[in-house]
């Protein structure tokens, strides 16, 4: 996989596509097609986060505006969208957060101190490859926690999930247009990618998406 197999996943997101983003991804499709309601991974979110934490494929900041603790004193935010870094950042920007822009299935090779927690929400199943392939980021991950750290995120899974009739197609024509990359994400790889690098690991299957966290040992 080149970096162009991976921009492929993330060029939709436009300033525009952006400014509907919360509406269309978070409220439409969690709730109706994917049947995982934002305030469920909102809650994980708010729960796993530490006052030391990186957010990784940051979308619209959404999950840092409203689950970060009154006690954050660092937060980063790692995407290889600008549109999408300067949008969270501008929704976090009294916390003056770092930016960094990079392809996540290369090493990071970030010039700052490691994290506490780090969130990995709704990027997995946009990238290239089955989860044995792009789970070289998990890799990269835990190359920039601290020991203890927990990494916590969420997934689309192709397979093995219930999907109605509209989540079915609206999947087969991202899945075409590289927009997700995840027909053959399945609970089993995503669990043994996982444990490969973690330990602690725990996955919930609610609808067709994946909550899963790790412990860095």
């Amino acid at each position: 996989m080149n970096k162009n197999d991976v921009v492929a996943g993330q060029a939709i997101y436009s300033k525009a596509v952006l400014a509907i983003y919360d509406w269309w991804v978070l409220g439409v499709s969690n709730h109706y097609l994917w049947k995982c309601p934002t305030h469920l991974i909102s809650k994980r979110f708010a729960e796993q986060v530490s006052a030391n934490h990186l957010d990784v494929g940051v979308g619209t900041g959404f999950y840092l505006k409203h689950g970060l603790s009154a006690k954050t004193r660092r937060v980063a935010l790692v995407d290889l969208n600008e549109n999408s870094l300067s949008t969270a950042a501008q929704a976090i920007s009294h916390l003056n957060p770092e930016q960094y822009c990079r392809n996540v299935l290369e090493p990071f090779n970030l010039p700052c101190e490691k994290f506490d927690s780090v969130s990995i929400n709704y990027l997995l199943h946009c990238l290239p490859g089955d989860i044995a392939e792009k789970g070289i980021v998990f890799s990269h991950l835990k190359a920039v926690m601290n020991d203890g750290g927990v990494v916590f995120g969420s997934t689309i899974l192709g397979q093995g999930t219930p999907k109605n009739a509209f989540a079915k197609k609206l999947m087969a024509i991202y899945n075409k247009k590289g927009i997700f990359s995840n027909e053959l994400d399945d609970v089993v790889a995503l669990e043994s990618v996982l444990k490969t690098h973690f330990a602690e690991v725990k996955i919930d299957v609610i609808g067709c998406v994946a909550l899963f966290s790790g412990r860095k040992p």
